[in-house]
């Protein structure tokens, strides 16, 4: 009987433990995402995430048994804040506007994307991230223009955006440009469905 009944107070004193264990998880990685961003990827590492999220050294190795494992989820949580900042923008702007939403974006933060994604080339896990990154933008675009994510004028749209964005963000070249070249692509991808974005 007294098993019984010690039960269910043994059952509430797990349930903190275990929300804490999920917070020190998540600022662990929200501190690895910040460190990516302004840093690049050399500057991830155990005792640099465990410093900037105030925590102990053994914590992080705790939860991220490897540096590559904490590159990877930081890569995986930066992808999708990325995809669902660029939805939002599309949503309330319209494709025509994505060189403002580039203009506006922390070049710090996306040197950073940049970076892993480059690297994601050397590395498996990374790179199933990286074309996971590649396809959301894709499905943007077609459900934006209303065609088939296996059209043609999508992927060419995407790869001249992908391309404009990484120009700009490394060579820092002219948005005047950009824009230019971003409008003749649109044009080219609307001209045969009547569209505008």
């Amino acid at each position: 009987m007294s098993n019984h009944n010690s039960t269910p107070a043994q059952q509430p004193a797990q349930q903190p433990s275990q929300e804490r264990s999920r917070r020190r998880r998540t600022t662990l990685l929200n501190a690895a995402v910040g460190l990516l961003a302004d840093g690049g990827f050399g500057a991830v590492t155990h005792r640099a995430v465990a410093q900037r999220a105030h925590l102990p050294l053994a914590a992080t190795t705790y939860y991220f048994a490897s540096r590559d494992q904490l590159l990877a989820e930081a890569f995986a949580q930066l992808v999708e804040t990325e995809l669902a900042t660029t939805r939002d923008w599309i949503t309330r702007h319209g494709l025509t506007a994505l060189t403002d939403q580039v203009a506006t974006a922390d070049r710090t933060r996306q040197l950073g994307l940049w970076e892993l994604y480059v690297h994601a080339g050397r590395d498996p896990v990374l790179q199933h991230i990286a074309r996971r990154w590649t396809d959301g933008c894709v499905r943007l675009v077609a459900d934006t223009l209303g065609l088939p994510e296996t059209d043609p004028r999508v992927r060419l749209l995407y790869t001249t955006v992908s391309t404009l964005w990484l120009e700009h963000v490394v060579e820092q070249r002219p948005l005047d440009e950009a824009r230019a070249l971003l409008t003749l692509a649109l044009t080219h991808a609307t001209g045969e469905t009547g569209r505008t974005p």
